[in-house]
């Protein structure tokens, strides 16, 4: 019998999307195949310690999200010679020890490259992008920069940072609506739709709450696709089908806001979307170049906005949610990869790497 690999799933975290991280590893550890993979469940609370985690409780009831639970401390050996080693923080005896890590951790301290320069310190290996990948994906601000910079279109927007008020002309600019979210934050978490400008100081205030960073953009009005993209161990890419978004205009928030992501029950999503199949090829091979020009590994996904004559990338997602409602595994199995086919053609890239 082949030795099973011994997998990490890390998730909660101090981020704003804690709960949403424990939602996402429930359902990746119910889909591990038990026959091949050892599950050692990791969890960091909201303070930010490490601590062992469960396979159980770990869904949304009644509206209730779930949250990592104190218990021993925990840490990671940084000794690329003792890799994959979890000690008790309090008598150092051996927790457990893996090959690999699956680190589902959303938003800042988990998405942002943190959490990847303490794995690549250890020697570890670890399912998604690398540092720079994680780091300037988590920025939207730099996305940006970065997708522009490969000729792939970006909508325009208004950074605030050490101000919160904008300029006549750039409100002009921008006019009305606008969108003002963190610009390294997840889940929709501290963004606001303003219809007047007497609205804007209230979001920023909101989003502040998150970020010091805030990105003002203008409402595009177009169809909101998501694409997957999955990088296999021998360095093949596979964009999934698109998915199209419905029914966001109908939740109570009026755009696609965390209630309306995993609360309301309200969006649907047509998978594959109705396009020409001119236009899913385009959209295909732009979340592609997408996730080259930020130098991505193991998987994104590529957020768009299809108008009547253009299409814009959103943004990109270097650790998509994995919750049963999540986008990202759902165009995976549309294009012919199956729940625990993903994870295991995840865990193989990132031990190759």
């Amino acid at each position: 019998m082949t030795e099973k690999t011994r997998v990490a799933v890390i998730y909660g975290g101090r981020s704003t999307e804690h709960s949403v991280s424990c939602v996402s590893a429930g359902a990746i550890m119910n889909h591990l195949d038990p026959e091949k993979f050892e599950v050692v469940p990791i969890g960091i609370t909201r303070e930010g310690t490490w601590t062992p985690g469960t396979t159980e409780g770990l869904e949304i009831v009644d509206g209730v999200m779930p949250e990592v639970s104190p218990g021993a401390e925990l840490t990671l050996s940084l000794d690329p010679n003792a890799k994959g080693q979890f000690h008790n923080v309090t008598d150092g005896t051996l927790f457990a020890e893996v090959d690999v890590v699956f680190p589902i951790l959303h938003g800042p301290f988990g998405e942002d490259g943190t959490v990847q320069g303490l794995f690549e310190l250890s020697g570890l290996p670890y399912v998604g992008p690398g540092v720079l990948a994680s780091s300037v994906g988590m920025d939207k601000e730099f996305t940006k920069k970065v997708l522009a910079a490969a000729d792939l279109p970006v909508a325009p927007e208004v950074i605030l940072k050490g101000r919160t008020e904008l300029s006549e002309d750039e409100k002009q600019q921008l006019g009305l609506p606008v969108f003002v979210k963190p610009a390294r934050g997840g889940s929709s978490i501290g963004v606001s739709k303003v219809t007047t400008w007497e609205e804007f100081p209230a979001a920023v205030d909101l989003a502040l709450e998150d970020d010091e960073k805030i990105l003002v953009e203008p409402e595009i009005v177009g169809k909101e696709v998501e694409i997957g993209v999955l990088h296999y161990a021998d360095g093949t890419l596979l964009a999934s089908v698109p998915a199209l978004l419905a029914g966001i205009d109908d939740s109570d928030e009026g755009f696609y806001g965390f209630d309306t992501k995993y609360l309301d029950n309200v969006v649907t999503a047509e998978i594959p979307a109705p396009f020409a199949p001119e236009l899913t090829e385009k959209l295909r091979d732009m979340a592609i170049r997408a996730f080259e020009a930020l130098n991505c590994e193991g998987l994104s996904r590529v957020d768009f906005f299809v108008t009547k004559d253009s299409v814009y990338i959103n943004e990109i997602n270097t650790l998509p949610g994995f919750t049963p409602i999540s986008m990202y595994p759902q165009v995976l199995a549309a294009s012919g990869v199956e729940y625990p086919a993903l994870l295991e053609a995840l865990i193989e890239q990132a031990l190759a790497k």
